[in-house]
C-alpha cells in the first residue's frame, strides 16, 4: 500500500462519527526485505506498545467519558498501522455513543486487529491511575557520555563490534533520533538493551546510535535495524532492544524485540 495515500503529511478533517476504515495499514514487508529477512522467519519475538493518550467516547446519556489505552500490536503482524490515521480513527469516538468502556476496548480492539492482520490487545486505563515513570529503568548504563571518535549523523552499522568474555549488560542511550519517513518530522526515543555475550564496544554503539540522527524510518522499522546489526556485528547469545518514543500526536510508541518471549518493553518514562 503506497504511502502516499496515507493521511501522514496531509491536511485532514477531523471526524464527528465512528468510522474504522480511517485506519491505514502499512506491510512491515519492505523493511524486512531490506534487512534480508523476507522468508517470514523473524529472529526475534516481540510487540509494538503504543500509549494513547487522547481517547473519549460519549455515555448512554450523552456525557463525554475519557481514558487512556495500551495498545499492544505483536511484531508478527503483516502491517503496522501508520500514526496519523491511528489518531484519526481514535478521534472518530469523540461523538459515538457506546454503552460502556468494555465496548470502546472490544471495538478498538476488533477494528485493529482486522487493520493489521493479527490479534491486538487494548487495555483501557483511567485518567485518574498514577503509574510511575523512571528516565531510565533499574539497572541500566547509560552511555550518552562516552567518548566518540568520528561522529557521524549518518546511518553506520560497522561502527558495532564485540570482543573478548561473555557478558550480560543493560545498556541506555537517550539519544536515540530518526525522522519520519513521510513529514520528515523528528522523532526522539531512549533505546534501551540487554544482552549476554561478547562485551559490546559502548563507545562504537553509540556512535551508531547517533548515527541515527538523519535516518528516516518508522519507529518499529528502527529498532528492528537495531536488533538486526547488533545480532550480525556482535554476535550475542539472547539480546533484547526496545526503543521508548516521546510522544507526538497524543500517542507514543514502544517497540521491542528480544530472542525470548517473556520481555517486555518495561516502564514508562518520564519523556513520554
Amino acid at each position: 500500500m503506497a504511502l502516499d495515500k496515507a493521511p501522514l503529511g496531509k491536511t485532514s478533517e477531523y471526524p464527528d462519527r465512528y468510522d474504522p476504515t480511517l485506519l491505514f495499514p502499512v506491510p512491515r514487508e519492505e523493511n524486512r526485505r531490506r534487512l534480508d529477512l523476507d522468508d517470514g522467519r523473524w529472529p526475534w519475538f516481540g510487540e509494538d506498545l503504543w500509549q494513547a493518550w487522547e481517547l473519549s467516547w460519549l455515555r448512554p446519556g450523552g456525557v463525554p467519558a475519557v481514558a487512556w489505552a495500551e495498545i499492544r500490536f505483536p511484531a508478527a503482524s503483516p502491517a503496522i498501522i501508520e500514526s496519523k490515521s491511528l489518531k484519526l480513527y481514535l478521534n472518530s469516538f469523540n461523538q459515538a455513543v457506546f454503552s460502556s468502556v468494555e465496548q470502546v476496548q472490544h471495538t478498538m480492539e476488533a477494528d485493529l486487529s482486522s487493520a493489521c492482520g493479527a490479534a491486538v490487545h487494548v487495555r483501557m486505563r483511567s485518567v485518574d491511575e498514577t503509574e510511575p515513570a523512571v528516565g531510565r529503568p533499574e539497572g541500566y548504563r547509560l552511555i550518552d557520555d562516552l567518548p566518540v571518535e568520528d561522529v557521524v549523523y549518518d546511518y553506520a552499522p560497522d561502527s558495532l563490534s564485540a570482543g573478548g568474555g561473555t557478558v550480560t549488560e543493560q545498556l541506555c542511550s537517550h539519544l536515540l533520533k530518526s525522522n519520519c519517513p513521510v513529514t520528515g518530522q523528528p522523532d526522539w526515543a531512549t533505546v534501551l538493551i540487554r544482552y549476554t555475550g561478547p562485551r559490546i564496544d559502548a563507545s562504537g554503539l553509540l556512535r551508531y546510535i547517533v548515527g541515527f540522527r538523519q535516518k528516516q524510518d518508522f519507529h518499529e522499522h528502527c529498532v528492528e535495524t537495531l536488533f538486526t546489526d547488533l545480532m550480525h556485528h556482535c554476535q550475542p547469545t539472547e539480546l533484547m532492544v526496545c526503543a521508548r518514543y516521546t510522544r507526538r500526536g497524543g500517542l507514543d510508541i514502544n517497540p521491542w524485540r528480544s530472542t525470548s518471549a517473556g520481555d517486555g518493553p518495561g516502564p514508562r518514562l518520564i519523556r513520554q
